[in-house]
């Protein structure tokens, strides 16, 4: 019998075989191999006479994330603030990189847009690509439009605490009964109201994992090689082969395509900012260390 892990919880993991859950434990080969089931995993699993089940193998992952750990996430809802908390872009940024390199879509949503309207950052993900969305929980404004990018697929929502990520999941599906934090005035930040990775199962077939913030994501650094680090960015990529020499690092080099896209407005300057910090992160990690 095959299903999806909706939930792992004190080396139990909780799996979804057609709408029946079955509670299982894990084969001690997992541990052995050193392997763990995530969340998202599709499984096969062998139902005992009891009831509860074990999870016997695990199917091939269309990606895998570390932190949070979750796998098969087809996009990535990326929810941002130009309202209290202000989100910062290079945050953005660098989980968007993370998910490119994970072939899994991003969609940009900039909530509290009956607050504040952070238009040129709108027009920046817009205009790079991206589906981006103009959102308010409050209001409703931009949840039927979400609601049908994501139907039937798998996806991940995050975004800095505060933002309104619970907010938004209760705005798709009335009732759904996340936990909504408040955020503080003194921090301008909010409580995070995201304990664990569980996925959910939205009526227009999208299954949604509500995971902690930006901050809990893994630093991808560790795992990107800094000269693998501009095709993350997709605007990027068709300016990339047209620099003057191999191995520019898109930087401050002379005859760089990229940078010469810059300069035209072509690539937006707080997106190759995000670039070169990221690349300097890289650059810091020793070969050895890297996924």
């Amino acid at each position: 019998m095959e299903g999806v892990i909706f939930k792992a919880l004190s080396g139990f993991y909780y799996v979804d075989c057609g709408g029946v859950q079955i509670t299982c434990r894990a084969r001690g080969k997992f541990r052995l191999e050193k392997v763990s089931p995530l969340v998202g995993d599709r499984v096969e699993v062998e139902v005992q006479p009891g009831g509860e089940g074990t999870v016997k193998a695990i199917l091939p992952r269309k990606n895998q994330f570390h932190r949070p750990a979750v796998a098969n996430i087809d996009c990535l809802v990326v929810v941002c603030s130009g309202a209290t908390p202000v989100t910062d872009p290079f945050l953005i940024d660098r989980v968007v990189a993370m998910a490119e390199r994970r072939k899994c879509e991003s969609i940009i949503c900039f909530n509290k847009w009956d607050l504040e309207q952070p238009q040129a950052l709108y027009e920046t993900y817009l205009n790079a690509g991206f589906p981006t969305l103009r959102l308010s929980a409050e209001t409703g404004e931009g949840v039927k439009q979400l609601s049908r990018l994501i139907a039937g697929k798998t996806c991940a929502f995050t975004g800095n605490s505060g933002v309104g990520k619970s907010s938004i999941l209760n705005a798709l599906e009335p009732g759904f009964g996340l936990e909504v934090g408040q955020v503080s005035e003194k921090l301008g930040r909010g409580r995070h109201t995201t304990r664990h990775v569980e996925l959910f199962r939205l009526k227009n077939g999208a299954t949604v994992a509500d995971t902690p913030g930006f901050s809990s994501f893994e630093e991808d650094g560790a795992g990107c090689p800094p000269e693998e680090l501009a095709a993350a960015f997709r605007e990027f990529r068709p300016y990339l082969g047209g620099c003057q020499f191999l191995d520019c690092a898109h930087v401050k080099e002379p005859g760089c395509g990229i940078l010469e896209a810059l300069a035209a407005g072509e690539i937006a300057k707080s997106r190759h900012e995000s670039y070169v910090r990221l690349y300097q992160q890289a650059k810091e990690i020793p070969e050895w260390q890297r996924k």
